[in-house]
């Protein structure tokens, strides 16, 4: 579907690179939320970005680790009764999250120093490179800072660290697809205000239901009510609103945050269904096609949450899930992109 419009080698070898990086975010999302499904995200209890890289090798070393994990409120109160074997279970999904970080570190800088020192970058993007690469440098520290959070006196991170810290991995990701995009494909497509509009709106929704979702994922909503399309026999549960101060209940209620969710995903689709509905005529065969797909994997996000929700957030499902709206932020990103400046009204 994507066509690509330069002719230009550097250009392209550069918005390949960012492509690929692009993937690696996504595998990391997808693989910190499996690591998160699994519990695994306090089994390490120590932050080592240089001599970290290698797991424990030895019963020593594991006996090591493990006693570090005891001191940790998550085995005093959840887990006293874990072996060193269980705890391996967890570590290594936590640990291989941590790796695929430093190796995605690395897969962006020692290209970017390549490029750089045989200057094949396109005037203007240095500064932009230097900044994906800081981002990507901030998101390892917010990620200690949010297993900081349940290493102090409950065994749980902060919703609001967990939020923070998959809302901006997935800002790196779509930056990474927009500056590839403007790469490979300088020029745009032929679209409708209207739909661009529309395409714009689905975005801001699509952002805050990512949000959403987020507080969803901390609070470990997702655990109640696991029924649909009701919510224990009603649509709109009680205890709704039961938190002082008011505005409380949109971020720490539980309750109120898997409601917001669900709403979400509805007023998503009947958008979708519009923009696709007001793109039949007068747009680019490129951003008919997009909105098609954009529709399509809405759809299928849709039907996964509440299979999802169904299953009472199985590791599989839920990973999906999480998979999943990485994938239609990414093609609508694509989408954006494609009408990023109008050319018939």
């Amino acid at each position: 579907m994507m066509v690509i419009q330069t002719q230009d080698k550097d250009r392209r070898a550069i918005g390949y690179w960012l492509l690929f990086m692009a993937f690696m975010v996504f595998l990391m999302v997808v693989v910190g939320g499996a690591t998160r499904l699994t519990e695994s995200g306090l089994s390490m209890t120590t932050w080592k970005p240089i001599t970290g890289i290698l797991p424990p090798l030895s019963v020593t070393e594991w006996e090591a680790e493990f006693s570090l994990y005891k001191n940790s409120p998550e085995f005093k109160l959840k887990n006293y009764t874990m072996t060193v074997e269980e705890f391996k279970s967890i570590f290594y999904w936590e640990w291989g999250h941590r790796v695929l970080g430093r190796l995605i570190g690395l897969c962006f800088a020692l290209p970017l120093a390549y490029f750089w020192v045989r200057k094949r970058i396109p005037e203007g993007y240095k500064s932009t490179l230097l900044f994906l690469f800081f981002l990507g440098g901030s998101q390892g520290l917010l990620g200690w800072y949010m297993v900081q959070s349940g290493l102090v006196n409950e065994p749980a991170v902060s919703h609001y660290r967990l939020t923070a810290h998959l809302s901006l991995a997935l800002v790196i990701m779509s930056a990474l697809i927009w500056n590839a995009l403007n790469l490979l494909n300088p020029a745009p497509s032929e679209t409708r205000k209207p739909v661009k509009i529309l395409t714009h709106c689905l975005m801001a929704l699509l952002v805050l239901q990512i949000l959403m979702g987020g507080l969803v994922a901390g609070l470990k909503a997702g655990h109640i009510f696991n029924s649909f399309p009701l919510m224990n026999d009603q649509f709109v549960p009680d205890g709704l609103f039961s938190m002082e101060p008011f505005h409380s209940n949109f971020f720490d209620n539980a309750i109120t945050v898997q409601f917001d969710h669900r709403i979400g995903a509805y007023v998503l689709i009947l958008l979708v269904a519009f923009l696709f509905w007001k793109s039949r005529t007068g747009v680019s065969k490129n951003v008919k096609q997009g909105i098609t797909l954009l529709s399509c994997l809405l759809i299928a996000q849709f039907i996964i949450g509440v299979v999802m929700l169904l299953k009472h957030i199985p590791v599989d499902w839920g990973t999906a899930h999480q998979g999943g709206g990485a994938v239609v932020l990414a093609f609508t990103v694509y989408l954006m992109h494609l009408q990023r400046r109008s050319i018939s009204k």
